[in-house]
């Protein structure tokens, strides 16, 4: 009896074990080009904005240095920190090559073949192009050097076992779809690119699974449960209409972070126009609520109905915003 108690009881430990090994055998990520094109700091400055890589990597609220570490992520699944990028040899990613970023920014592969964990938005950057990829890390190599490393994640078991991740990224790392649609106007496709992939809206506006993947089911359809106890509304396009949103108050919320109802984005979507889209081109910012307000590329925004009267007291944090005005 006892042996079958030992038998019962070391060979799940075993399996589990073995598992575990052949996890962290299973290599991740693909080899990128040996040589890039020529980057351009500017317009890596530009898509770096875009992408929320100020917003996220700069805890602006502790007063701290640009992209020096941003603010902790309170998860369900752990405390996650934004590390350090600027191009200090050890704190930061000057020690790496641009293969080694490439790799990091489209695949979620660190240089020592580690999966990263999805809370960096890299699946939404899948398909920025070998010169977007130069243009990024020009511009950040032109950031001053910080020699301070971010804090570690505090992730418990069995999250903390980043071999795990690899099951993850089987079932939900998808590459966006942001290709251009035949018979849709230019700043529709712009729009797409920009949503879908490098200012990556799904990411706070989709709700996730229980395994922290998006929920294909509800997209866009808003999220009760960011970092910190955070919520993001809905940004599907009858529910925009519906809160009387059109292309010239979206794009102008936008650059400005103010309402239609004169009230102000707060908590994080502030912080998205603050470092984010308030850089962006008033063409990138119209595209982007082109691309919303028409879901479907049907080259027709119907108008929508007058607001609700009632609104929203100023300055309330991002959770309690209102953006359909259902009062």
């Amino acid at each position: 009896m006892r042996g079958l108690i030992r038998f019962s009881v070391i060979v799940p430990v075993v399996v589990a074990g073995f598992g575990a090994g052949v996890l962290a055998l299973w290599p991740v990520g693909a080899p990128e080009p040996a040589a890039f094109p020529p980057g351009d700091a500017e317009r890596g400055a530009y898509l770096a904005r875009a992408s929320g890589c100020v917003s996220c990597h700069t805890n602006a609220a502790a007063k701290g240095l640009a992209l020096a570490g941003g603010a902790p992520l309170d998860t369900p699944f752990g405390i996650f920190v934004p590390p350090n990028i600027t191009p200090h040899p050890t704190a930061g990613i000057g020690g790496w090559t641009i293969q080694d970023f490439a790799k990091a920014v489209r695949q979620g592969v660190s240089p020592e073949g580690d999966p990263y964990y999805p809370v960096f938005t890299y699946s939404f950057y899948a398909g920025f192009t070998d010169q977007e990829i130069a243009d990024l890390w020009e511009a950040f190599r032109t950031v001053p050097p910080v020699a301070d490393a971010a804090p570690a994640h505090d992730v418990g078991f069995p999250f903390s076992f980043r071999s795990g991740l690899k099951l993850w990224r089987a079932a939900y790392l998808d590459a966006p779809e942001t290709d251009a649609l035949m018979g849709t106007s230019s700043p529709w496709n712009r729009g797409r690119l920009l949503v879908e992939g490098a200012a990556h809206c799904a990411a706070c506006h989709t709700g996730r699974t229980l395994a922290g993947g998006l929920d294909a089911s509800a997209r866009f359809a808003g999220n009760d449960s960011l970092p910190g106890g955070s919520k993001a509304p809905s940004i599907l396009t009858a529910d925009l209409l519906e809160g009387g949103w059109t292309v010239a108050n979206l794009a102008y919320a936008l650059q400005s972070g103010l309402l239609p109802n004169g009230d102000a984005f707060g908590g994080s979507m502030a912080e998205v126009v603050a470092e984010g889209t308030s850089y962006l081109t008033d063409a990138d910012r119209a595209a982007i609520a082109t691309y919303l307000l028409d879901a479907d590329g049907t080259g027709t925004i119907p108008t929508p109905p007058p607001p609700a009267t009632e609104t929203p007291m100023a300055g309330m944090d991002h959770s309690q915003m209102d953006m359909t005005n259902e009062n």
